[in-house]
């Protein structure tokens, strides 16, 4: 019998409750995870002058998906008692403000916990509960600066570059909150106790930076960009430039693929100077740079196509969709004809799945986790 006969095939999650205090950035990412995921999201959202809230904004905000909305004035009591009754019913409960907002709301940690006490109560912030800097503001490239990672990107005598939001907001935050609401999940149904989760961007990018750190600390890396190995320093690891304006992603670092790649260039290995020799990389480059920018980016794809040597061409958000390893994989899925990155990671026997729209009624939702509210 097949390892998945007779499993639920929602999600991993299923049966999992989430409330979610409406923010911005990777608080709701790690709610869109969830949910993928199967968990059940009711997300307090701010008055809106009406008694409940509509559907979230799938079409303009991926991130929103397959929640329950309820909007709640918590200033007010029967706000502050309508979030609490949710939060009692709750197995997570996920918030992004500044240190101190939920207490001053009446619903901090220590009042949620005593009427819950298996809640696992997740805080995402920028730079932690605690520190220096706990009550400034700040965005993804302000926590990245102070943990060496914003420092260390950027071409070589050029300044540093911000890589998206993808290492503060998403990776070091939305992600890392993710993982700890699952393990201290997987504790409090061990122990019976809930605890209060602590995520910090600052934290979790530090954390993305251990490889790095470790190369450092076995002088293995110099504190200058474009000058590692796996800074974009190295020729054989970086990217070029097309006949046609594109780019080819370089990063042949093993000798195998190395040997593959400047075959693909047309090029005697053992004529070339000896590549882990720094001081040969600028010529190394230039000559890469030369071949490179004497086809164009589809011709170079059709060069490495079966090469195992590590070069891919550069796609734009456009293109990415259409590349034929996506859409094999169902890398991503559309809504009303636009592309959406689809669930990651994959389950083989409760696979993840992208909602395309909000969840069910708040009141419908509410009312399977035996909370029932009139503005529900």
């Amino acid at each position: 019998m097949p390892a998945t006969a007779g499993r639920d095939r929602a999600g991993p999650l299923r049966g999992v409750r989430v409330v979610e205090f409406a923010g911005v950035g990777p608080a709701p990412y790690a709610c869109m995870l969830l949910a993928d995921m199967g968990a059940e999201i009711v997300t307090i959202l701010p008055p809106s002058g009406k008694g409940a809230a509509g559907p979230l904004p799938f079409d303009t905000d991926p991130m929103m998906r397959g929640r329950s909305a309820i909007a709640l004035d918590m200033k007010s009591e029967a706000g502050r008692e309508a979030a609490l009754a949710i939060a009692s019913a709750a197995d997570l409960l996920v918030e992004g403000f500044r240190p101190g907002v939920m207490e001053r709301l009446g619903l901090g940690p220590d009042i949620c916990l005593a009427r819950n006490p298996k809640l696992v109560y997740g805080r995402m912030t920028g730079w932690g509960q605690d520190g220096p800097l706990a009550q400034s503001a700040g965005h993804d490239p302000n926590y990245l600066s102070i943990t060496g990672a914003l420092f260390s990107i950027g071409e070589a005598g050029g300044g540093p570059v911000q890589p998206l939001n993808l290492v503060g907001d998403f990776g070091g935050g939305g992600a890392f909150l993710v993982i700890g609401l699952l393990a201290a999940l997987v504790e409090a149904r061990q122990s019976g106790a809930g605890q209060v989760v602590d995520a910090a961007m600052a934290d979790g990018a530090a954390s993305l930076m251990t490889a790095a750190y470790s190369m450092r600390n076995a002088g293995m890396w110099t504190d200058r960009r474009g000058a590692n190995l796996i800074d974009g320093g190295a020729p054989f690891g970086a990217c070029y430039a097309t006949s046609d304006g594109g780019h080819m992603a370089v990063c042949a670092v093993e000798p195998k693929f190395y040997s593959a790649f400047v075959a693909g260039l047309g090029l005697d290995e053992t004529a070339l100077p000896p590549r882990m020799d720094k001081r040969n990389w600028p010529a190394l480059r230039a000559l890469f740079a030369d071949r490179f920018a004497a086809r164009t980016r589809a011709e170079w794809t059709a060069v490495f196509d079966g090469r195992e040597a590590c070069v891919t061409p550069v796609l734009d958000m456009g293109e990415a969709p259409e590349h034929p390893h996506n859409r094999a994989r169902g890398v991503f899925v559309t809504h009303e004809g636009k592309p959406v990155p689809a669930a990651a990671p994959r389950f083989a026997a409760t696979p993840s799945r992208v909602s395309p729209q909000a969840g069910p009624p708040a009141g419908d939702r509410l009312a399977g986790w035996g909370v029932f509210l009139d503005q529900a």
